[in-house]
């Protein structure tokens, strides 16, 4: 069999070095080429073989490739379910369970704890959410079929690599579809850069051990230009006739700038300026709520590559220091809704017959097929959306 597999991989060879070529290539193939490349990626063969000994390709992987919901989800919706009550009271119990080790993240690392549990939050669930789905074989599918195979083969070495210095049990290494892992979520790549031993016991593990997970987050933030004792930004009031085209997180300023145009404190009392630099974000355009974001936005963001995501961060660790939701109506009327709000959506469409399956909070197919369902028969816009409007009308009983 190896003799077999490396005669294969030697007619592959070219494929490798033109990503185009590969494209046709099967399963099989691929694999094939894979492992004769990689030594050259600091993985030895043997360790290729025990490692991905009996992996076929997930085709669900590739459903997921195209769709990330924090670019085609409705900031108020993405918001109402990342930053509800539930994850504040959570995170909250989590900052208390978690002091004495946040309390030392902190003087390691200059990152605040109430930052540092927020990503937690956001990404696991304070590591209820893991995901499932086997990283090798996650990777080893996007590096052979879809878009991106470059990307995703770097990723699938470096996880071979993590495996192979004892990081991680194989049989624990489970995750999202495009491979991040543990409390917080990291890719394979960030793993390796970044990770951090902070319990002592020899090794990275960011599935089970906590420590090493809140460390590893403050260490990514403080590598990506974090600012210790500065805060992310806060909501602002924007002046009648705002240009909205001077705003966008790149589009930096002086805060004496943006003071000379009108912006104030969401109270209306004067910017403070915690950076002398600063951006507006408008998550929804000029008329929902507005943001003055500084440096350290920036570093939560570089976590994901998408507002929405940061601002879920931003938000939440502001909660989890005791501060209040948004003053500000985000420009809709039909808000978003929490989690504990669909799960009783959901249980109403159970009542009403649709077979949606279980009662978890999570809107999936059938969710939205049932909620269209009901929405065509109250003669609204069917988009089977689970938003506060459906929500109260079948609470009513309509």
């Amino acid at each position: 069999m190896k003799s077999h597999l490396l005669t294969g991989a030697v007619a592959l060879m070219s494929a490798l070095a033109a990503p185009l070529a590969h494209a046709d290539l099967s399963f099989d193939e691929c694999m094939r080429m894979l492992r004769s490349a990689a030594p050259s990626k600091g993985v030895s063969q043997a360790a290729f073989d025990r490692f991905t000994a009996g992996v076929s390709p997930d085709e669900t992987v590739l459903e997921s490739l195209d769709y990330q919901p924090e670019f085609v989800t409705p900031i108020w919706d993405y918001l109402a379910a990342l930053v509800d009550q539930e994850r504040i009271d959570d995170g909250k119990a989590m900052l208390a369970q978690w002091s004495e080790v946040l309390g030392r993240v902190e003087a390691e690392y200059g990152v605040d704890r109430a930052t540092v549990v927020a990503v937690w939050g956001v990404e696991s669930n304070y590591g209820k959410n893991f995901g499932s789905r086997p990283l090798v074989t996650s990777l080893a599918t996007l590096s052979c079929e879809g878009r991106r195979q470059d990307f995703f083969r770097g990723e699938f070495f470096t996880t071979l690599k993590i495996l192979e210095q004892g990081n991680i049990a194989p049989e624990r290494l489970t995750g999202s579809w495009a491979g991040a892992f543990g409390h917080t979520q990291f890719m394979p790549s960030t793993f390796m850069r970044i990770a951090v031993d902070f319990d002592g016991d020899g090794r990275r593990d960011l599935m089970d051990s906590v420590p090493d997970a809140l460390a590893s987050t403050a260490n990514y933030l403080k590598q990506a230009g974090w600012r210790t004792g500065q805060g992310w930004g806060y909501e602002i009031k924007l002046p009648a006739g705002f240009d909205a085209s001077v705003a966008g997180r790149k589009a930096r300023r002086p805060v004496s700038e943006w003071s000379a145009m009108g912006v104030r404190q969401i109270d209306g009392s004067a910017l403070d300026a915690i950076d002398s630099q600063a951006a507006i974000l408008l998550p929804a355009g000029a008329e929902g709520p507005a943001f003055l974001v500084f440096r350290n936005f920036n570093a939560i963001y570089s976590y994901n590559a998408a507002e929405s995501y940061a601002l879920a961060i931003a938000h939440l660790s502001d909660r989890l220091r005791g501060a209040g939701p948004f003053v500000s109506d985000w420009p809709t009327d039909d808000p978003g809704i929490a989690r504990a709000e669909r799960r009783e959506l959901q249980q109403l469409l159970l009542d009403r017959g649709h077979a949606i399956g279980e009662v978890d909070g999570l809107i999936g197919s059938r969710s939205k097929a049932a909620i269209a369902v009901e929405q065509e028969r109250l003669g609204y816009e069917v988009n089977g959306r689970a938003g506060m409007k459906i929500l109260k009308a079948l609470r009513e009983g309509r």
